[in-house]
């Protein structure tokens, strides 16, 4: 995981938002742990490498 993080700041529709984190709650995830996998899919499925990447998935990518 990640060393040091940074805040994303985002406004969303407030029933979705309820929606979202109750469906996080049923599934025992945080709302954040499920944003930070919705990135790292989005960036691996447009090739995207980053610093923190696995370094697995960065071997992959080659």
């Amino acid at each position: 995981m990640e060393s040091k993080t940074a805040r994303l700041t985002i406004l969303v529709d407030p029933a979705k938002k309820k929606a979202f984190e109750t469906l996080c709650a049923q599934q025992d995830l945080t709302p954040s742990q499920v944003i930070r996998q919705l990135m790292r899919d989005y960036l691996a499925a447009h090739g995207v490498s980053y610093a923190t990447q696995p370094k697995k998935a960065a071997a992959r990518k080659r």
